[in-house]
C-alpha cells in the first residue's frame, strides 16, 4: 500500500484545513504540531527532567519563576497549575531540532505531545505540512 500524502495549504490556526491523522504522516511532516503552544503539568516537567521530585515541595509559582528565567517555560497559569513550554523566535518548541524536525526529548515528552492528535483543537486531525 502506498501512502498518499495530503496536498494543499494547511493553516495551523484554521483547524478546518487540517487532515485526518495517520501515524505515517509524521515521517514526512515539517513538525507543525511542534509549533503549537504545549501545556504541561508539574509531573510532565519531572519526566522531562526540567525539575526533579524534590522541587515539587516548592510552590509551583516559584518553580515557574525559575523556569521562566531559564527560558524553559514561557507562562504559568496558577489556577489550573499548567505551564506552557517556551518556544523559539520562529514559534518552534524549544525541544524541536531545527534540522531533523524531530523532538530532542521524544522519550521524555509531555502528555500533551504523547496524546496528540487524539486530544487538542481538532481531535483525530493534524496540521500536516510536508518537509
Amino acid at each position: 500500500m502506498v501512502l498518499k500524502l495530503p496536498v494543499g495549504k494547511t493553516d495551523i490556526d484554521d483547524t478546518g484545513t487540517w487532515v485526518k491523522y495517520k501515524k505515517a504522516f509524521c515521517e514526512f511532516c515539517h513538525g507543525s504540531c511542534c509549533t503549537m503552544p504545549v501545556e504541561v503539568t508539574a509531573e510532565d516537567l519531572v519526566r522531562m527532567r526540567l525539575i526533579d521530585e524534590f522541587d515539587l515541595q516548592d510552590k509551583l509559582k516559584h518553580i515557574a519563576r525559575k523556569l521562566i528565567k531559564k527560558r524553559l517555560i514561557e507562562h504559568f497559569h496558577s489556577k489550573s497549575a499548567i505551564f506552557t513550554i517556551a518556544r523559539m523566535a520562529n514559534g518552534d518548541c524549544i525541544f524541536l531540532d531545527n534540522h531533523s524536525r524531530r523532538c530532542t526529548i521524544y522519550e521524555l515528552r509531555p502528555d500533551t505531545c504523547r496524546n496528540h492528535p487524539r486530544v487538542g483543537p481538532r481531535p483525530g486531525y493534524c496540521a500536516f505540512r510536508k518537509k
